[in-house]
């Protein structure tokens, strides 16, 4: 409730105005539904809709709300998504407990949660392309300083190469500075059409093309069992298919906040992306630069690594605010269209935002 008042206080709304309610369709529907939240605002009749679930449902969800607004199904869509991953027991990796395969072949045998699986990933990555440990490091070094440069997030402190390979292994290769935050928290925002929108409080930022797309394999598989394990062909058709709508190139992006649950995923969307080819993240990274005032700055607010872990709701927001030109020490430099992605292997979005 407080993130979907604080999200129509900012655009000027009364909960009155709302007659769409949207979320992912896996979380939310079964902790927070959208009924309750509609009596709690009052919404008599409303639009309805959820897609996928966390990180590709936050950047999906335009998609469905942009249909909805265009057929005069829904004037004001709010979107609001949320976890307490840090105070459930068993946090995150007690999501993946809804997939029969992982609970009889996996976890009895200590092949247990996400860090597991990411760092098989890094490991295998390491092997074809020679991927060094601080071309990770990199990752969390660089958005550990964006973070401090943008404030209100939960890591407090400064992060050097040395805290880097100081920090414990968690999974090898894997450190807990390549491992995303643990977080309870929520976040929402307000879709309406570009008509309506010039009537709110703040200047509105333009969605400029949404992409989504998934790979024909399960939760169970896909993190042990892809045929290409290095390759996530959903990202690329995502992206593909948000810069087609939005008209626009990757090069045009001045931003991009990349779904960082852990540095090797981060590295591996920057690739699918189409930012590079594969295998060319790391020198990518080096040549380009991802801090505030590089070439190609990532995850401006810190990301998942060093802000907060809500599966990026929290990206959203700061893609807004940075092409607002709210974000202060943070702010990239007369940003005008920003990228933002969600991964839910095997399903993934793209959401291509621009100034408005």
């Amino acid at each position: 409730m407080d993130a979907a008042l604080a999200a129509l206080e900012d655009a000027g709304l009364d909960p009155s105005d709302v007659d769409g309610i949207m979320s992912d369709g896996g979380i939310m529907p079964s902790s927070v539904p959208h009924e309750w939240l509609a009596a709690q605002l009052g919404v008599n009749s409303y639009f309805d809709a959820s897609i996928s679930y966390g990180g590709t449902g936050v950047c999906a969800a335009p998609m469905i709300a942009e249909m909805a607004i265009r057929e005069g199904l829904a004037n004001v869509v709010l979107f609001y998504f949320g976890v307490d991953w840090g105070t459930r027991p068993g946090g995150p990796y007690g999501f993946h407990d809804i997939y029969p395969a992982k609970m009889a072949f996996e976890k009895p045998y200590g092949f247990n949660g996400q860090p597991s699986y990411f760092a098989l990933w890094a490991r295998r990555y390491m092997h074809e392309y020679g991927l060094d440990e601080r071309d990770l490091a990199t990752i969390a070094v660089t958005q550990r300083d964006n973070a401090m440069r943008h404030g209100g997030g939960q890591a407090k402190r400064p992060l050097s190469y040395d805290d880097y390979f100081a920090s414990r292994m968690i999974s090898d290769p894997l450190r807990i500075s390549d491992c995303c935050l643990i977080s309870d928290g929520v976040g929402a925002y307000v879709m309406t059409s570009a008509d309506r929108a010039r009537d709110c409080r703040k200047r509105p930022v333009e969605v400029l093309g949404v992409g989504y797309a998934a790979e024909p394999i399960t939760g169970d598989d896909v993190f042990t069992q892809k045929p290409a394990m290095l390759h996530l062909p959903s990202v690329a058709e995502a992206s593909r298919r948000a810069q087609q709508r939005a008209g626009v190139t990757l090069d045009d992006v001045d931003f991009a906040e990349i779904y960082d649950c852990f540095t090797i995923s981060c590295l591996m969307q920057i690739e699918d992306i189409g930012f590079c080819g594969k295998g060319e993240a790391a020198a990518f990274i080096r040549e380009k630069g991802i801090g505030i005032d590089d070439g190609l700055p990532v995850n401006t607010h810190g990301g998942m690594l060093s802000y907060s872990y809500r599966l990026g709701i929290e990206h959203v927001v700061e893609a807004v605010r940075q092409l607002r030109g709210e974000c202060g020490d943070a702010q990239v430099k007369d940003a005008s269209i920003g990228l933002v992605s969600g991964l839910s292997v095997p399903e993934y979005g793209v959401l291509m935002l621009g100034r408005g």
